[in-house]
């Protein structure tokens, strides 16, 4: 078996190939465009690489088949934010085979401890900003969009190679079957299925602090960015493994979620006039990407069209309100307004993911709202 740096397009191609041959037969993965994730990992297309390094690495067995994969990832930004010298591995994708786990994970560790750092932890994809973490409960579901998916073994393979948990991840899901709102139910014939007592609640919240939801206005979209990048890098700013978005990376993500964004799901919380927080939903794409398998050509983007129409689940890719205003009730005035405008647009479920497992301040309104845990993530650490 070898272990080389990816170097040549023949080299990234099969980078970027090989779960497609892993994965084919696994019921519940879902292949991602290849053109996406081209750009992921290309410095000259993705604004990460500006305060990053990134190697790749192959690893072929002796016939020369690649066997498997992995990035090792060095985020300046994360070691100025948080003051530790931690890097991360991601992208992490092989046979199912110990030794080969445990040398792509060795060549990584290598390389960045040549470079200085103390700890690697991972899985990232690049960073927490794109989607991290280990699938390690919740098999038995699709992922949602821009949450990763792995077979089961990935786990003992990590951890035999060293690695011991450091964080866990949840997604947490809110379907309107197990509220029992009835199938194509309105806003008010649903209402009664909403629990009184955060029925209560939002009244207080709009009586007593002035709690009011509006939507992104399209008009204004520049701004209305900026507004979203400033609230987020200040509502998650003492998170665990928070990193905080650069202008171009927030205007890189924009530009990719403008053409499938549906913007009565995007939404900001104002209490007595000041802008307090905001939410982002989206349509659960990957119920039209799976039969896309990776390509828009020659006729993924047709399939994509079709099964678009038939989308019946959502996902809430961030939430967030700033630390002054947590006590207001803006958080769960946010999580009502989603609930109700995707019964509007036929949605009968919704994944808020992901939220740290000791983050009670998120977890518990989502739990009286009615949501359940379905899919845990695992960040794992190894000492370098």
């Amino acid at each position: 078996m070898q272990i080389t740096p990816v170097r040549t397009a023949a080299d990234r191609r099969a980078f970027i190939d090989l779960p497609f041959r892993l994965h084919r037969a696994e019921p519940h993965w879902v292949p991602p465009l290849k053109a996406e994730v081209a750009a992921l990992v290309d410095p000259k297309k993705h604004p990460f690489h500006a305060h990053a390094e990134v190697e790749l690495f192959l690893a072929r067995n002796a016939a020369g088949t690649v066997v498997g994969r992995v990035a090792a990832i060095r985020n300046r930004l994360h070691e100025q934010t948080h003051g530790e010298a931690v890097g991360f591995f991601g992208l992490f994708e092989t046979e199912r085979s110990s030794d080969v786990a445990q040398a792509l994970l060795d060549a990584a560790a290598d390389w960045l401890r040549e470079r200085g750092l103390a700890v690697m932890r991972g899985p990232a994809n690049l960073s927490s900003n794109e989607d991290w973490g280990l699938l390690v409960e919740g098999f038995e579901r699709d992922p949602s969009i821009m949450m990763p998916y792995n077979p089961p073994y990935y786990a003992a393979l990590i951890e035999g190679a060293g690695f011991h948990k450091a964080k866990d991840v949840l997604a947490y899901e809110l379907s309107a079957d197990s509220l029992g709102v009835p199938p194509n139910a309105t806003e008010e014939e649903a209402a009664p299925y909403i629990p009184e007592r955060l029925r209560n609640f939002e009244r207080l919240a709009r009586e007593r602090f002035g709690v009011v939801v509006r939507p992104f206005d399209k008009a204004n979209f520049d701004a209305e960015v900026k507004r979203i990048r400033d609230l987020y890098n200040g509502a998650w700013e003492a998170n665990w493994g928070f990193v905080p978005f650069t202008e171009d990376e927030f205007d890189h993500l924009a530009k990719q979620l403008k053409p499938v964004a549906d913007f009565d799901l995007i939404a900001f919380v104002e209490v007595k006039g000041e802008t307090a927080g905001f939410a982002i939903a989206l349509p659960d794409l990957n119920q039209a990407l799976k039969p896309m398998n990776g390509r828009l050509f020659p006729i993924g983007w047709a399939k994509g069209l079709w099964y678009g129409r038939k989308i019946n689940a959502l996902r809430v890719l961030t939430l967030g309100v700033l630390p002054q205003f947590r006590r207001t009730g803006a958080a769960e005035l946010l999580y009502l307004y989603l609930f109700r405008t995707g019964l509007k647009k036929k949605m009968r479920s919704g994944e808020f993911s992901w939220i740290l497992e000791d983050n009670l301040a998120m977890r518990t309104p989502m739990e009286k709202l009615g949501a359940q845990v379905t899919k845990r993530y695992r960040l794992y650490d190894r000492e370098l």
